[in-house]
């Protein structure tokens, strides 16, 4: 594991090369005093040579640690400089867990304005409870080179502790529906103060939470949107699945399972997790499945665990409290009342894109993205939907980079869905995306290339 940690950290810091060469001068920037982001209490409007993140790392208008973890090293962005005008800033709110720009406070966003506009926004939010930076490598550098205006939000509450965020269980992330629909609101509103007419086209896109609230956002808000991509969405439901109905089996069996015990194993497996994901096991247990059972059921269920916090890291099945042995059928309804409260229902009003991974080792494909796809079935939105299995994708492109032999990014693919939404949307329906389907691990460039 240390050794593992140690080579993400590693390549997680190759920024060296991405920042030579940056372009000298600033955009043109046209309207840049007269725009104002309605409902915001601070902007920061700055004129730029360049919004991708090689430059914007040199000027301190992105944070690297927010989006370093998230991408293969080898997935390549657009080259070539993108002139215009970033605005930071964020709208009301009374939590402070953001410490960006020394400000402390959450509801962060950022909106980013290229000069050589092409008609379109598309809106985003964080990834896990990452800040309104985390999808700058893998999403704004490739929309802002193709010309499109990018937004994106810290989604009211970040990091480790965003559960405490809130008054009544599920709050923090309610929290994240309003949002993602305050800042697209706003970024609309800037886009016809900048370019002189409203979007032509607005998308919805995101990955994990950003995939959720995607999906969120196509069920609540479809008059807002055109259309969207979900990568790999997180799916609640009251009844099942959820996080809760598989994390707590992984963390319970898994020391077992190391210890080669052949129960452990198959009780991890009928929890969701994939045949042949196991290699991936070991990276997920140490950093992801227990922070994330334990934030997360605190968020829901907070009297679970007493007067802790987010109850017991690591703790052994039998120790009381602890998240190994929490059984999500046997509490109490209020707690399936508060997921009933973020619950997803499939019933999408515009067209939508799905992208899952056959490896997730975090949000299992057959706990998230196959009882979702059938959500939208059974509402009878199925016509309006895509499902593209990608073989053996991960929940992180990075570990692409440790697993070469065994894993396949899923940026790649995600673009090649994208260019499709666009098509199926801005044909009015006349040129179709293909039907669900899977997409197979081969090609002589799994980071970039990806034919659907």
């Amino acid at each position: 594991m240390r050794k593992l940690l140690a080579t993400l950290l590693l390549l997680g810091s190759g920024l060296g090369a991405a920042q030579a060469q940056l372009p000298p001068l600033a955009g043109t920037c046209t309207n840049i005093g007269a725009i104002t982001v309605p409902g915001a209490e601070k902007q920061d409007a700055i004129c730029l040579a360049d919004l991708s993140t090689r430059y914007l790392v040199a000027v301190n208008r992105t944070d690297a640690s927010d989006w370093g973890a998230l991408h293969s090293q080898q997935t390549r962005n657009p080259s070539g400089a993108v002139p215009g005008i970033q605005i930071d800033g964020y709208f009301p709110d009374t939590s402070t867990s953001n410490g960006y720009f020394g400000w402390f406070h959450d509801a962060q966003f950022v909106i980013r304005l290229p000069d050589h506009w092409n008609g379109k926004l598309v809106i985003t939010g964080a990834p896990g409870v990452r800040r309104q930076y985390a999808n700058d490598y893998l999403l704004s550098d490739w929309f802002v080179a193709r010309g499109y205006a990018y937004a994106s939000t810290d989604k009211g509450n970040t990091g480790t502790n965003f559960q405490n965020d809130g008054v009544a269980p599920g709050d923090a992330i309610a929290e994240w529906h309003r949002r993602v629909t305050e800042l697209t609101l706003a970024a609309k509103d800037v886009v016809r103060q900048r370019y002189g007419r409203p979007p032509a086209y607005t998308y919805m896109t995101g990955l994990s939470n950003g995939g959720y609230l995607t999906r969120y956002a196509l069920e609540n808000h479809p008059e807002l949107y055109d259309g969207g991509v979900d990568w790999e969405g997180v799916l609640w439901r009251p009844e099942g699945p959820n996080l809760f109905t598989s994390l707590p089996a992984a963390l319970r069996n898994y020391l077992a399972y190391k210890a080669g015990n052949g129960d452990a194993y198959e009780a991890i497996i009928a929890a969701g997790f994939a045949p042949g994901s196991e290699f991936l096991w070991d990276h997920h247990y140490g950093v992801y499945w227990d922070l994330t059972q334990r934030t997360y059921r605190e968020e829901m269920d907070p009297s679970y665990d007493g007067a802790l916090n987010a109850g017991i890291p690591f703790c052994a099945s039998g120790v009381p409290y602890c998240d190994a042995d929490y059984d999500y059928a046997g509490r109490p309804q209020e707690v399936k009342d508060a997921v009933a409260k973020i619950a997803l229902t499939g019933r999408i009003g515009k067209p939508m894109i799905t992208l899952h991974g056959t490896l997730d080792a975090l949000l299992p494909i057959a706990t998230n993205s196959d009882p979702y796809a059938q959500l939208v079935k059974k509402a009878g939105r199925g016509q309006w939907h895509r499902y593209y299995v990608v073989e053996a994708g991960n929940h992180v492109d990075q570990l692409y980079d440790v697993f070469p032999g065994r894993l396949r990014p899923i940026s790649p693919c995600y673009r090649a869905a994208f260019m499709a939404l666009e098509q199926w949307v801005e044909s009015k329906g006349q040129r179709q995306p293909p039907p669900d389907k899977l997409i197979p691990r081969y090609g002589p460039d799994l980071a970039n290339a990806c034919p659907l």
